[in-house]
């Protein structure tokens, strides 16, 4: 596959096009706010200049211009601070044209950040990416011939970690696939061409386009000749506008994730190394992963730091028997349900029906092709794994549950403490979600909390554990790393999250809000404690105003 374009190149090209466009988009946004003050600053006027100013803040963070996009935000914030029933009172009036003032000043002279500039914005960009979920290929191409929509869309979509490239012409989509194949294809059906161009560019472009590469359609066409147009495209999702984000991205990460099952992890307990390492050579070229543990009396804390999802075990062993030694393991809660499969050279049937009867899964019997060996493990780690996901994870969303949060914290914890390593932990709440469920309904509620939970597994690293700690709370563990650097990038997010459009049923549009607080080890020793202090910190940051992120420097 032909290299993207480097990264600088396609800033400098994004920010010379913005920056063109800066004067028209000021004109805009004051011809809003005029027309806001001419109504007698009614609600639905006050809104326009909020959209004007939420699109300007989400361009302008983009590209580095920070000072612009605080001001844009500001404004927006200010604008969405309550709902409008009445015009505001004088000292809101006045707050409100000071803020419109700075933002004209900001657009009027923008300039990148002192702190950020090309080279520190490229690097500020590959950090974040190298946080974010390793997955390949995550670049989306938008084709849509209004610029203002395709930017707005764009910006939404990005929130979640996508790459996206705006192509505002069909015969665009035939070049840029010769450059780089995307991870999937955004196409309006609406050009200049005909009311069903979209469609036909992807037919005649079907022999050159990658089959793995999905195509979305989205249009103001609701009727059934379009949709069906489209699914004989080979279209694999039609949306109509506006789009509800949430529902896309749902059909993004499902068509373009493909992501391969973690490997399966196997603790082998042998007394014997050479029947371990024989029998982990054979997973290992099975794609599984293994650790070996050749005295029994260390299985406790081979248990905690590889996590198994099986436990392969001899029967026979000095200092402690099989037989023992699964009793042992599930008298602990956490690794009651995890199999154990006996591997030894018992071939006494009595023996081998005793030994599952008190804690195993099954007995295979020395020698054993490794064939065998391989199927009998793979079979039994896929039924624990769909039986531990229903246990572990919460329905809606699809993260660890309450109780499986707080035991990967107290392990992630233990870990931190015995290598020295830091750790940190982080409690998010939803701000006003009472109210977004009694105004919009519970449905889009939930829709609400997917989305956030979409958005931390995204733009969080693989080995960063998220879980929802119970109605709108959320918590999350950075093994690690310090306070510090989970404020960073948990507030990069914060900011994304408060940028995000969510619909209502009957389409209405607006933003929510989170705040965290986070607890760090050194510090805190123990769950109890960080888990405190993590809400304590959380209090604070729900005290000073909400939609922020704190970090409790003193446990």
């Amino acid at each position: 596959m032909t290299a993207p374009v480097p990264a600088a190149q396609s800033l400098t090209q994004l920010r010379t096009a913005f920056l063109t466009q800066l004067p028209e988009l000021r004109q805009q946004i004051e011809a809003a706010w005029l027309g806001m003050i001419d109504s007698g600053w009614s609600p639905e006027a006050m809104q326009d200049v909020q959209y004007r100013a939420h699109r300007l803040a989400g361009s302008a963070f983009t590209l580095g211009y920070q000072s612009l996009g605080r001001a844009a935000r500001e404004l927006e914030l200010a604008l969405a601070f309550k709902e409008w029933t009445a015009p505001p009172q004088d000292d809101d009036k006045e707050r409100l044209k000071n803020l419109f003032s700075e933002l004209l000043q900001q657009i009027t002279h923008p300039c990148l950040d002192g702190s950020m500039g090309e080279e520190e914005l490229i690097a500020s960009l590959k950090a974040t990416e190298s946080l974010q979920s390793t997955r390949a290929n995550r670049l989306v191409f938008l084709v849509e011939d209004d610029p203002e929509q395709a930017e707005e869309l764009a910006v939404q979509i990005r929130y979640f970690g996508y790459q996206v490239q705006i192509l505002t012409r069909l015969e665009q989509l035939g070049k840029a696939l010769q450059v780089i194949t995307p991870a999937a294809i955004l196409m309006d059906l609406i050009f200049p061409e005909g009311d069903s161009a979209g469609i036909e560019a992807i037919q005649q472009m079907r022999s050159v386009l990658p089959a793995q590469v999905p195509v979305i359609f989205v249009s103001v066409r609701d009727d059934f000749q379009a949709r069906l147009q489209a699914v004989r495209a080979g279209g694999q999702a039609y949306f109509t506008k506006p789009v509800n984000i949430g529902a896309l991205i749902d059909a993004l990460d499902r068509m373009t994730l493909g992501e391969e099952p973690l490997p399966y992890r196997v603790l082998i307990v042998d007394d014997s190394p050479v029947q371990a390492n024989f029998s982990a050579m054979h997973l290992k070229k099975a794609g599984m992963e293994t650790y070996i543990v050749t005295t029994p009396l260390d299985v406790l804390q081979a248990l905690n730091d590889f996590n198994p999802d099986l436990i392969l075990l001899d029967l026979y062993m000095p200092e402690c028997s099989g037989f023992e030694l699964a009793q042992s393991i599930r008298q602990i809660e956490t690794f009651i349900s995890i199999p154990i499969v006996y591997l030894s050279a018992e071939t006494d049937r009595e023996v081998q029906l005793e030994a599952v009867g008190i804690g195993g899964d099954d007995f295979l019997t020395k020698p054993i092709k490794p064939d065998h060996l391989i199927a009998s493990i793979r079979s039994r780690v896929e039924r624990y794994r769909q039986m531990r996901n229903l246990m572990v994870r919460d329905s809606l969303t699809g993260l660890l549950n309450h109780t499986t949060i707080k035991e990967r914290l107290s392990q992630e914890l233990s870990r931190a403490i015995r290598y020295k390593i830091p750790l940190a932990f982080a409690m998010l709440d939803i701000d006003h979600f009472k109210q977004v469920n009694d105004t919009y309904g519970h449905s889009v509620g939930d829709r609400v909390l997917k989305n956030l939970a979409r958005l931390l597994v995204n733009r969080l690293r693989t080995s960063d554990i998220v879980g929802r700690y119970g109605g709108e709370e959320f918590a999350i563990i950075f093994p690690n790393t310090s306070g510090n650097d989970a404020v960073q990038v948990l507030d990069e997010i914060r900011q994304n999250f408060s940028g995000i459009v969510h619909q209502g049923n009957s389409g209405q549009i607006f933003h929510v809000t989170f705040s965290a607080g986070i607890a760090a080890y050194p510090g805190s020793v123990t769950p109890a404690n960080i888990g405190d202090a993590a809400d304590r910190a959380l209090y604070q940051a729900k005290a000073g105003g909400r939609n922020r992120v704190v970090l409790l420097s003193n446990p």
